[in-house]
């Protein structure tokens, strides 16, 4: 009885150290669009002039960086071993908070965030397997969908806490992490199994990684700084010669090498095709709407980072609840269903907005209408996409897609900041209404493309999964449930 209580307790403890870890990451992205003014306030008094195309870099430099190395780490994962490459995530993670908590100016901050989108990708392919080599066979599926969980809590806190420690100093934002991550990585060695190393196969290509980078990098900057530069300038189309040349490369090159960064050739699945197209069309119009809110409540009503943040809660929490809510439908009528109905509802909350917004603030009638029926929309839509995605591949492919999946949903975040700059501009107050109103239309059109694809889903009835050439890993089927989540 000993032994067994005291295993018990080492479980949860592996458990939490896990799930601790990954919320940590997963609060990062709405938490730092609220502080994201606050920001720009403290560069610009220091004479850097940060404007908002250069304060989203803040943000993108994360998103691109963790895009191009989720598959690499999660390959280095199987090589080295799970344990050692999820800790040395949370301390690179950990540390590259300090930096930015203590930056001294834009640039340091950006470079900062690169290391810690490092540290995330470290953490995030490697978590669940830990999490299910600690726990017995029986609760594999309780500890997965608390993992999943874990992403709906995140954002349902998100708002709050990023208003929260923004209003005591948006440094806060990252310095939080600094406990939480010493915590985790102290328990982490202390409690966390160690299963062997996987496969002992090659690295993802290295080179496709960084012409990722390059591609998705100057195609950002060149929508960031056109407004500035002019859609004609040399700047501006260099860049995007850079990005389409890049671009073109990699899509070669992983049609062609042997261990590609992603396996490309999955897109050919029709209907992973399609849903992955409608996630990133989605995931565009859903980054439009989140950093537009922040920008409209703090730099147009004037409103705090704390008032911002629990003005912008009840989209984010319905989240979690719709998609709970809604699993049993889409297993009875597929799809397609949930993410027609998805984009609808979320463009008819761009297009309220866009309707109604006005310079006086009128919280009941402009804001709360839009983030119920953009939260609603966003939990029937987004986790379905990935879902639908996941449910076209044989089963032994099911974690390569299951990268790819969530590589395209943080490239679909940096494009969505760079086009809502691209038209707002790098300098935002109470006369942009009518480039606010461009860019919530623009979520709208990209919203009710997603519709469409969910039309086209439909057309195949409910999901099934296509035969799996191979028996997957348990982990595989684990990403595949996590993913539909």
């Amino acid at each position: 009885m000993a032994t067994t209580l005291r295993f018990s307790k080492h479980t949860r403890t592996a458990t939490a150290v896990v799930l601790v870890a990954v919320f940590m990451t997963n609060l990062d992205l709405l938490i730092v669009n609220v502080a994201l003014p606050a920001m720009g306030e403290t560069f610009s008094a220091g004479g850097g002039g940060a404007s908002l195309g250069s304060l989203s870099w803040v943000l993108n430099a994360y998103a691109i960086t963790f895009a191009a190395l989720l598959v690499v780490a999660g390959r280095a994962g199987d090589r080295i071993g799970r344990r050692p490459v999820f800790l040395t995530g949370i301390a690179v993670f950990t540390l590259a908070s300090l930096g930015c908590a203590l930056a001294p100016n834009l640039e340091t901050l950006v470079v900062a965030r690169v290391i810690q989108a490092v540290g995330a990708s470290a953490q995030i392919p490697t978590s669940l397997a830990l999490l299910l080599a600690a726990v017995p066979a029986e609760r594999r599926t309780q500890a997965t969908r608390s993992w999943a969980a874990v992403g709906g809590l995140a954002a349902a806190a998100g708002p709050v806490a990023g208003g929260l420690l923004t209003e005591v100093d948006w440094r806060w934002v990252f310095a939080v992490n600094l406990p939480i991550g010493i915590a985790a990585l102290v328990a982490g060695r202390a409690v966390l199994p160690k299963p062997a190393a996987g496969e002992a196969g090659p690295l993802p290509d290295l080179l496709g990684a960084l012409l990722v980078v390059f591609s998705i990098a100057a195609l950002s900057g060149a929508l960031v700084q056109a407004p500035a530069w002019g859609w004609t300038s040399g700047g501006t189309v260099l860049l995007l010669a850079v990005a389409v040349v890049s671009g073109a490369a990699f899509v070669l090159r992983s049609l062609r090498h042997p261990h590609p960064l992603f396996e490309l050739d999955l897109l050919r699945l029709p209907r992973f095709g399609a849903a992955n197209a409608g996630s990133l069309l989605f995931g565009i119009a859903f980054a439009i709407m989140l950093l537009s809110n922040v920008l409209w409540c703090q730099e147009v009503w004037h409103w705090s980072a704390l008032r911002t943040g629990l003005a912008l809660a009840p989209g984010p929490a319905l989240v979690p609840v719709v998609t709970v809510l809604t699993a049993r439908t889409a297993q009875r009528f597929g799809h397609g269903p949930l993410v027609a109905a998805g984009g609808l509802l979320f463009a008819g909350g761009m297009v309220w907005f866009a309707c109604f917004a006005s310079v006086t603030p009128d919280y009941v009638r402009d804001l709360l209408p839009s983030q119920l029926l953009t939260g609603t929309g966003i939990g029937l839509s987004l986790g379905t996409l990935v879902a639908a995605g996941v449910h076209a591949l044989p089963g032994n492919r099911a974690a390569t897609g299951s990268a790819l999946v969530n590589s395209v949903r943080q490239i679909s975040t940096t494009v969505g900041v760079a086009v809502l700059i691209a038209v707002v501009g790098s300098h935002v107050g109470a006369t942009s209404g009518h480039d606010f109103r461009i860019a919530w239309s623009t979520a709208a059109v990209l919203s009710l493309a997603t519709s469409a694809i969910g039309v086209h889903l439909s057309r195949g009835g409910a999901p099934g999964r296509t035969a799996p050439a191979a028996s997957p890993k348990p982990e595989a089927d684990a990403q595949a449930l996590t993913d539909a989540s």
